[in-house]
Parts: C-alpha cells; sequence; structure tokens
C-alpha cells in the first residue's frame, strides 16, 4: 500500500495511532540512551539513533538504509542540503516495514524520526521510499502554511527520480506513478488555486504537478540544458534549505535565476490562486510515455522524449559513503506501508 495513494481521512486517523504509539515507545525509552553513529556523505554528517525496542534486521541493514537514502539526495542535489541531521529509528511493535516519517527543526537541530516495524525485512527497507522523502523536505526553505503544497510536492516528485538516478528504482516505475498518481492532483470543481486548496491530493500531487510542469517548461526553454533539479540545486546552494524560512517567492526567484528563465515564477503566478488542468494525456503522448500493463513503454520518437531522458540523466557522483545500489524492478507502490504524522498535524 503506498501512503500517497490513501485517502486524506484515512491518513488522518492512522496518523493519530501512529502517534500515540510513538509516543509510547519514545517516553519508555526516555531513560535509555539509545546507540548512535554517524556517517559522513555529501558533505553531511548524519548522526543514527536507533531507540531501544526489536526489529527483525540488523543494525548494518538500516544504516545501510539511510545510507542510501542519502546518497540519492546527494546526487540529486549535488550534494547533501545541509551539514548535519539527526535521523531517530523508533522501533514500532505493529505494522509491517516502514511506518511513518516525519522531518523538523527542534532547538536549531534537524531531526527525521522514522518508525520502523520490528516485523520490517530487508525488503521492506530496499523498497522504501520514505527515508529518501523526508531526505528531500531538508532540501528547501521553510515556508508558510499556505505553502506547503511545494514542500509536499517536491518531495514526492524528486524521491523517485533522485533514486532511479542512483539505480535504486527504475526510470519505468518512476513514471508508471506519476502516470497513476497526478490525476489526483488536478483540481476538482470549487477549486481555488494551490495556495488555498489544501487538500490531500492538491497538496501532494498538485504540488509534484506543479513540479512536472515547471521541469518540462524549463528544459523546452533552455534547450535541454537545464531543468527542475538545476533550479533545485540553486535554491541550496544560496543557502535555501529547512533550517530556514523564506517566503515562497524568494525561493522561487532563486530557482529561476538559477537556470535564467523564469518558469517557477511564471507558473506559481498561473496555479497559486487558480484551477489549472493540464491534458495529461496530451502530455503524455509528447513526453512518448506510453502506459503498459503496470509499467510504461518510452516513445523515443515523441516530440518531447528528449526531456524524459534528461530529467532522468545522472548527473554527478554521489562520492565516498555511498553504498552501490543496482536497478531494483520492484515498485514502491506496491511495497509501502506508510504514515506521516506531518500530514496531519
Amino acid at each position: 500500500m503506498d501512503f500517497r495513494r490513501l485517502g486524506f481521512a484515512v491518513g488522518i486517523v492512522l496518523a493519530a495511532l501512529s502517534f500515540i504509539i510513538v509516543s509510547a515507545v519514545t517516553n519508555a525509552a526516555a531513560e535509555t540512551p539509545a546507540p548512535n553513529e554517524s556517517l559522513s556523505i555529501g558533505g553531511a554528517s548524519i548522526r543514527v539513533e536507533i531507540d531501544p525496542g526489536e526489529l527483525g534486521v540488523a543494525r548494518t541493514q538500516v544504516l545501510d538504509w539511510i545510507r542510501k537514502s542519502a546518497c540519492a539526495v546527494t546526487e540529486y542535489y549535488a550534494g547533501f542540503p545541509v551539514q548535519k541531521v539527526d535521523v531517530k529509528i523508533l522501533p514500532i511493535d505493529e505494522g509491517k516495514g516502514v511506518l511513518f516519517g516525519r522531518t523538523v527543526l527542534v532547538d536549531q537541530t534537524l531531526v527525521i524520526r522514522v518508525g520502523l516495524s520490528r516485523f520490517a525485512t530487508e525488503s521492506s527497507l530496499r523498497d522504501d521510499w520514505v527515508m529518501t522523502h523526508e531526505m528531500v523536505h531538508l532540501a528547501l526553505p521553510s515556508v508558510p502554511d499556505e505553502h506547503h503544497w511545494i514542500e509536499e510536492g517536491i518531495a514526492t516528485y524528486v524521491e523517485p527520480i533522485a533514486r532511479a538516478q542512483v539505480g535504486d528504482l527504475s526510470s519505468e516505475i518512476v513514471w508508471r506513478e506519476l502516470v497513476d498518481g497526478l490525476p489526483k492532483g488536478l483540481p476538482a470543481p470549487g477549486d481555488r488555486g494551490l495556495d488555498n486548496t489544501h487538500t490531500w491530493g492538491r497538496t501532494y500531487w498538485g504540488g509534484a504537478l506543479f513540479c512536472l510542469m515547471a521541469d518540462i517548461e524549463i528544459h523546452q526553454r533552455t534547450n535541454n540544458r537545464y531543468g527542475l533539479q538545476d533550479a533545485l540545486r540553486g535554491i541550496v546552494r544560496a543557502g535555501g534549505n529547512m533550517e530556514h524560512d523564506w517566503p515562497l517567492v524568494r525561493a522561487l526567484k532563486v530557482g529561476d535565476d538559477a537556470v535564467g528563465v523564469p518558469v517557477l515564477t511564471e507558473l506559481y503566478d498561473r496555479m497559486k490562486a487558480t484551477p489549472v488542468t493540464p491534458d495529461l494525456a496530451a502530455m503524455w503522448h509528447q513526453l512518448g510515455i506510453r502506459p503498459s500493463g503496470n509499467s510504461v513503454v518510452f516513445d523515443q520518437g515523441a516530440p518531447l522524449a528528449s526531456v524524459v531522458r534528461s530529467i532522468m540523466a545522472k548527473r554527478s557522483d554521489p562520492g565516498a559513503g555511498c553504498v552501490q545500489v543496482g536497478a531494483h524492478p520492484g515498485s514502491t507502490a506496491d511495497s509501502m506501508s506508510v504514515l506521516e504524522i506531518e500530514d496531519a498535524f
């Protein structure tokens, strides 16, 4: 089950239950300091702390899972987006696999909390998208609440592409999930634009739709020299990460300056307070994305096929500290059982 495909009401109920479970585990373990270990990846120090509790996977497997996610983010952003972050793993006696994730700034310390079922397996960790999703959140300044869609939209859009760029996910799965997911981000009757419509679908998939539209347009207007990845890298280079509060317009302007075309600002002006409904079928046709069963086929003769290739292209080497990962045929949509507390509270 993929949390991004769940109804928002179900998500709130499960979030509340998981929050109660995490609080109980955290309080019970408060008197016993959890062992920790530091990973050095992409120029960052990632301090990993595994709280006391039973897990079905070895500590080394947990560390490899975190390392793999950090390497994907490092590849996408040409460096890890912050210098320091704490990753806290909370063993939970319920559920299966990775249960939830949340990224917060606590007393000037960035903390990623992830709940991991004691029934989790090596396969659960290999297929997981939550850790990467949470790390992507680090690579954008904190923006006002009405812009939560851009935070979740970027994380939803970037996570699978970043994983594909390090060989952890196939390109076919990335685009199949976009084909399946983006219709959930289209405006419904009564929609008042992304800044004013805070439904689950518009927050996650509406934000992801904004990202894909921006990515395509940047590639077109720069003849594939730049894409959204370059704009987001520019924001991080300018100091725009989760440690800082920025107005959204500032972040978008910095991204536009990095690629030399004002696509982000112009698209935001179009979509912030007005429902915009792109023709997704026409978009897939232009890109050469042909759904086929549970996958897609790429039409390399399509008008914008080169845009797809450019979006997916590996651009840098994540460097020392990164594990080798091979292309994995499974789909995140088939293996997830995830809840992000942050989305309901």
